[in-house]
């Protein structure tokens, strides 16, 4: 079953509003009756303001009373009629620590998968086509330094990311008849 928004501040309005049980509290809000009794002694969750499960449409006026009124009956959660939000793909942020590993990724991303185009590489590393190129032509500010790692590894993108990526660009080539290029066997250095 799926929680209140909030169940703590619900706990507290529950508490306060109703005359459910500790038992009914519990099981709407996803808490131990113990701890639905230590809000209600002022134990726990002292500076919490009330969060009331009608007015934010989780349940009913009608429930409650039904509940109120039967000790062995439970609330129910309405279930929400608004889809979830996906989480939309693109750039995010990659923290100071790991931004100097970056060119390391793309080098290792342009030798072992060299269909992929300069908008996948970006999307897939969060970086700029400007980057891209000049990790490519070696013209890099710390080119000297750059050593291809994969970007897994690093934590800079997830192996179902780069996989997708990959399939995607090998269809791509597929429909456009050329061959699909086999990634090369990995390097003494990069297996250990």
């Amino acid at each position: 079953m799926t929680l209140p928004l909030m169940p703590k501040a619900t706990a507290v309005w529950l508490i306060d509003k109703t005359a459910l049980t500790f038992t009914q509290i519990a099981e709407f809000c996803g808490m131990h009756p113990l701890e639905v009794q230590a809000i209600a002694d002022g134990e726990v969750a002292q500076g919490i303001v009330g969060y009331d499960p009608v007015a934010n449409m989780q349940t009913t006026l009608e429930n409650i009373r039904q509940c109120e009124a039967d000790p062995n009956a439970r609330l129910k959660l309405i279930a929400n009629a608004l889809p979830m939000p996906k989480r939309l793909r693109g750039s995010r942020y990659t923290p100071v620590a790991k931004r100097n590993d970056r060119p390391d990724a793309i080098a290792f991303v342009l030798r072992n998968f060299p269909q992929l185009s300069e908008a996948q590489v970006g999307k897939l590393l969060g970086t700029t086509k400007d980057t891209i190129q000049k990790v490519r032509e070696r013209t890099h500010w710390n080119s000297a330094n750059i050593k291809p790692r994969d970007p897994i590894i690093l934590g800079l993108c997830s192996q179902t990311d780069l996989n997708a990526a990959v399939a995607q660009a090998n269809d791509r080539l597929q429909r456009e008849g050329r061959t699909v290029p086999v990634p090369p066997p990995p390097e003494a250095d990069e297996a250990a």
